[in-house]
């Protein structure tokens, strides 16, 4: 058994936390809602109320990483924050917040660290993307993830993998339920990278059993249709509108590649799910 805190458990990390308590391990949860302390405890999860700032962090950190050796960063990279002190709304709100965590990390009994980030790192380029492409992104979000990921890779008092997740879908979350019926859309042979939060959950499963540290790993079903395709079947499958699409073709050929994860971990995704 392995004492693993989860930062941030939410749309991923709640449902990751109760499927890895399923495997043996002791689990500690936090969460930025007190309502949603309860609900965590009642999984059986060990629940901390944790706010992640980017002039401080809660007290209740300390005790949240106590005795883990693993620790998931699961958190959005939210980049506005009302603070006297910050120029400017997005003023490396996410990168301090990662600052901030690491000393308490390094205090901790903490040994590796999974980062869950985003292929939102990579930037619009065009092509084949493996994790040997250099990062270019073109977002906020995007500069302050790998801003972020470099801090904790760089740092000697723990091991980092850094895992890069495509566009997040489930049964509860689909981009199509958005699309639907609206007219015009964008890019219609731009191919999807998309990724299911069954196979999210299996990734980091297979990560923590097979204990592949100090990796950067690209998690995108092999699986890419252009959007046109690919949303106007799920609409039709889910008795949506279908969207319609821009007759103007765009020049986005990106698609970004598992091979890494297929090999290293041995790892088959689940299609179906898509």
């Amino acid at each position: 058994m392995t004492q693993i805190s989860i930062l941030g458990c939410g749309w991923l990390g709640w449902p990751l936390a109760k499927k890895l308590m399923d495997k043996g391990h002791a689990v500690s949860g936090s969460t930025t809602s007190e309502n949603k302390l309860p609900i965590l405890e009642a999984s059986g999860i060990k629940a901390f109320l944790v706010a992640l700032e980017s002039e401080n962090v809660s007290d209740s950190i300390t005790n949240f990483l106590a005795e883990s050796e693993i620790l998931i960063i699961d958190i959005p990279p939210k980049l506005r924050e009302k603070s006297p002190n910050l120029p400017t709304p997005s003023e490396k709100v996410f990168v301090r917040k990662i600052e901030n965590l690491i000393p308490f990390i390094e205090k901790s009994a903490v040994k590796k660290v999974l980062f869950v980030s985003s292929t939102a790192v990579y930037g619009n380029d065009n092509g084949t993307i493996t994790e040997e492409t250099l990062p270019n992104p073109e977002t906020e979000s995007g500069k302050q993830l790998l801003l972020a990921e470099a801090l904790l890779q760089k740092n000697q008092n723990f091991t980092t993998t850094i895992l890069r997740f495509g566009g997040l879908i489930g049964e509860d979350r689909h981009p199509v339920k958005f699309l639907a019926g609206k007219e015009n859309l964008e890019n219609p042979d731009a191919p999807v990278n998309l990724i299911h939060q069954n196979d999210c959950i299996s990734i980091i499963e297979e990560i923590i059993k097979q204990s592949k540290w100090n990796a950067v790993f690209n998690a995108v079903a092999p699986f890419h249709p252009t959007r046109e395709e690919y949303y106007s079947q799920k609409a039709k499958s889910l008795n949506l509108v279908v969207p319609q699409f821009s007759t103007q073709q765009s020049n986005i050929r990106k698609i970004i590649s598992s091979e890494k994860i297929e090999s290293v971990l041995n790892y088959q995704f689940r299609l179906d799910n898509y």
